[in-house]
C-alpha cells in the first residue's frame, strides 16, 4: 500500500457496517466476547487450479496503522457515524488478538483457511473490510501472474500495467508480481517501496519526438548505451532494426516488439540480428498479453515479455471472493470461557464452523495429494506440510518478513503441486481439500 505520510492511518479504509455493528455490540455487551473470524474461499475462479495467498506483508502493515487518530474520529463524530461511547472506545483501539494465516506466496484451494483473527468481536469485525480488500486483489493479482511466469518457463516477465488501474493499486500489482516470479517492473514506487528491481526504456512518443527514427535511436543509445533496448515497430519493423544495428552493431542490447503478429515478427527479427552476428540481442514482446498468448509464444525466438492490463486486472479476475466469516465465539465474556463453533446455513452460502488448522499432504516424492483441514490443531505428521504460521501474537506482529522470502515460498510451493496445477484449460483444483476432525465432542 503506498504511504501517503509516515503516519497515515488505515482505520476508514473500510465499511461503515462494520462501525455499526461495533457500536450496537458495544451497547448489548457482545463485543468483548471472544471470537474467531475466517478468511477463505468458496471456489476458485474461471476454472483455475490453484490459488496464490498475497497481501500479506500489506495487510500487517494496514493493521500497524489501524488507528482512530483524531482527525478520523473528528470524522466520525462530525458525521454522526457512530456516538460518543463507541468514539471512546475507538481512541483507543489496538488489536490485542492472535491472527494466524498461510505464508505469503504460498497455494492455497477451496476452504483453505488462509486467515484466522481470534479476539475480541469488537477488535476483530472492524478489521473485515481491510483483510479482504488487500487480498481480494493481491490473491487475484498472483493467481494470474503465477500463470504467467509458468506460460513463460525461463524467460523473464516485466510488470508494466500502472496506467491501466489506480495508482495505489498498481504498486500493490507490481509487488505481488515479484513475489510470484516477474523479474521487475516498470512501477518506481514499488521500486522505492519494497525493494523491485524497475525495467524500462523508451515509448512510441519518443520516436514520433524526433525529426526522424535514426535520430530517436541515436539519442537513446547515447543516453543510456548500446545494452538499451530500442522500440522497432513504430513504423516499419525491418528498417528499424537495420538501422539499430548499424548505431549499435552485435552489442545492442535489445529490440521490443508491441504489436502485430509477434510470432511472425520475432522470428524475422531474430533472423536479421543473427544475419548481423547480434546473437545476443534480446528480443522483447509487450501488447495486451495474458499467460495464453504468453504460452503460444512459447515456439517463438522471444526473449521476454512484458505484462501490463492482463496482469494489473488478474486477467479477466479481478477479485478471488475471499469472505470473512465467524466460526466460532464464546458464550461470556468471562476470561476462558470455551468457543462454540457457529455457521451460516445460507443457500449457496453456507460455513463451516469452528477454529481450523491445515497441513498439505505429500506423497513420497514430495508431490501434494490434498489439503487437509482440521477442526483442531493436528500433531505433527510424516509427509504432511503445515500451512498455517503465526502472524500477531497478542497484539504483536510477529510475521513480518522480507518479499523475497515470499518469492521463494512461492516457488517452492508451486513446484510441490502435481503436473496438473501447471495446466491453463480449465479444470478442478489440482488437488482435493478434505475437512477431518481431531477434536471430541
Amino acid at each position: 500500500m503506498v504511504h501517503m505520510t509516515d503516519d497515515w492511518s488505515s482505520a476508514l479504509l473500510t465499511d461503515r457496517y462494520e462501525l455499526t455493528m461495533l457500536q450496537a455490540a458495544l451497547r448489548s455487551g457482545a463485543a468483548h466476547r471472544r471470537t474467531v473470524f475466517e478468511m477463505f474461499a468458496r471456489s476458485l475462479p474461471n476454472g483455475r487450479r490453484y490459488g496464490v495467498v498475497a497481501g500479506t506483508g500489506r495487510f500487517l502493515d494496514a493493521l500497524r496503522r489501524f488507528r482512530f487518530d483524531t482527525d478520523t474520529l473528528d470524522y466520525l463524530a462530525d458525521a454522526r457515524i457512530v456516538d460518543d461511547d463507541t468514539l471512546r472506545w475507538l481512541a483507543d483501539y489496538r488489536f490485542t488478538g492472535d491472527i494466524w494465516g498461510y505464508g505469503e506466496g504460498d497455494c492455497y484451494f477451496p476452504g483453505s483457511p488462509i486467515l484466522s483473527v481470534e479476539g475480541t468481536f469488537a477488535e476483530s469485525v472492524i478489521l473485515e473490510t481491510i483483510a479482504l480488500s488487500i487480498y481480494n486483489h493481491d490473491c487475484a493479482i498472483a493467481s494470474a501472474a503465477s500463470r504467467m511466469v509458468t506460460a513463460a518457463g525461463e524467460r523473464p516477465l516485466i510488470e508494466m500495467g500502472s496506467r491501466r488501474t489506480q495508482e495505489m493499486a498498481a504498486v500493490a500489482a507490481a509487488r505481488t508480481a515479484y513475489l510470484c516470479g516477474f523479474s521487475s517492473t516498470s512501477n518506481l514506487r514499488a521500486g522505492h517501496l519494497y525493494g523491485v528491481p524497475t525495467a524500462g526504456t523508451s515509448a512510441h512518443a519518443f520516436t514520433l519526438l524526433h525529426d526522424n527514427e535514426r535520430h530517436a535511436f541515436e539519442s537513446q543509445l547515447e543516453a543510456l548505451g548500446s545494452g538499451t533496448a530500442l522500440l522497432v515497430d513504430t513504423f516499419d519493423v525491418d528498417r528499424a532494426v537495420r538501422c539499430a544495428l548499424e548505431l549499435a552493431g552485435p552489442e545492442l542490447g535489445g529490440v521490443r516488439l508491441d504489436s502485430g503478429d509477434l510470432a511472425m515478427t520475432a522470428a524475422r527479427v531474430r533472423k536479421l540480428l543473427d544475419e548481423h552476428e547480434a546473437f545476443d540481442t534480446r528480443i522483447v514482446v509487450t501488447g495486451d498479453l495474458d499467460e495464453y498468448a504468453i504460452q503460444a509464444l512459447a515456439v517463438a525466438p522471444v526473449d521476454g515479455y512484458g505484462v501490463g492490463t492482463a496482469l494489473v486486472t488478474g486477467s479477466g479476475e479481478p477479485t478471488v471472493s475471499l469472505v470473512y466469516k465467524l466460526v466460532a465465539r464464546a458464550r461470556g465474556t468471562e476470561p476462558g470461557t470455551p468457543l462454540e463453533p457457529v455457521a451460516k446455513r445460507s443457500v449457496g452460502k453456507p460455513s463451516r464452523g469452528g477454529r481450523k488448522w491445515s497441513v498439505r499432504r505429500l506423497d513420497d516424492d514430495g508431490t501434494a495429494t490434498a489439503e487437509v483441514v482440521y477442526d483442531a490443531e493436528p500433531e505433527p505428521e510424516p509427509l504432511a506440510r503445515p500451512l498455517m504460521r503465526r502472524l500477531v501474537a497478542g497484539g504483536e506482529i510477529v510475521g513480518d518478513e522480507p518479499l523475497d522470502d515470499a518469492r521463494e515460498r512461492h516457488a517452492r510451493s508451486l513446484r510441490e503441486l502435481p503436473a496438473t496445477a501447471q495446466r491453463m484449460s480449465r479444470g478442478e483444483p489440482a488437488i482435493p481439500t478434505h475437512f477431518e476432525q481431531r477434536s471430541h465432542t
